[in-house]
Order: structure tokens, then C-alpha cells, then sequence
């Protein structure tokens, strides 16, 4: 499980380039990954075009089932941590 959470994570910047008021799809991903007020059930028909496969979709719920038992506290903490990751030199946005 940590080594999905690996690769979510490693993603991110990487799809930076066209995130965070670029891309509207991965924006919302992420942002539906850290709100624990979102299921699982609701989190795969967020992203069930992104993971259609059987292998996939069990993927996600365990990536999402990971972020709902965390605190409130760790999540906000995710948040800030994409936000550093949009907001780096290294990561330039488009204008």
C-alpha cells in the first residue's frame, strides 16, 4: 500500500505541469483523494475513467481506504504539501 501511496505522491509533480489551474481533471483527483468526506465508492466513479481495469479499482480503494483512516490534521498537511509542490520552481505553470 505505501508503495501506491509512492507513486500518487511521484505523480504529482510530474502532472504539475499542466495541474493546479491547468488541469482541471488532476486537480480534482487530488483534491477528492485528501477529502474525507468522500467514500470509496464515490472516489472510483471519480476516477473510474483513470482506472478501469479490476486490478485498478482495487488499487484505488485501498489508495483512498489509506487516506480516510488518517487524521484531519495529516490531511491538511497532504494539502499543503501539493500546494508546495504546484507552487515550486520547479514545477512552472503555465500562463
Amino acid at each position: 500500500m505505501k508503495l501506491v501511496l509512492v507513486f500518487v505522491l511521484v505523480a504529482i509533480p510530474i502532472c504539475c505541469y499542466a495541474s493546479s489551474s491547468g488541469c482541471r481533471a488532476m486537480d480534482d483527483v487530488v483534491a477528492q483523494t485528501i477529502n474525507s468526506s468522500v467514500s470509496v465508492a464515490d472516489y472510483q466513479d471519480v476516477v473510474k475513467s483513470y482506472a478501469p481495469l479490476p486490478f485498478d479499482k482495487k488499487a484505488v480503494s485501498k489508495l483512498k481506504q489509506c487516506f480516510l483512516d488518517q487524521s484531519e490534521e495529516t490531511l491538511a498537511n497532504v494539502k499543503v504539501m501539493v500546494d508546495a509542490i504546484y507552487n515550486s520552481k520547479d514545477c512552472p505553470q503555465s500562463a
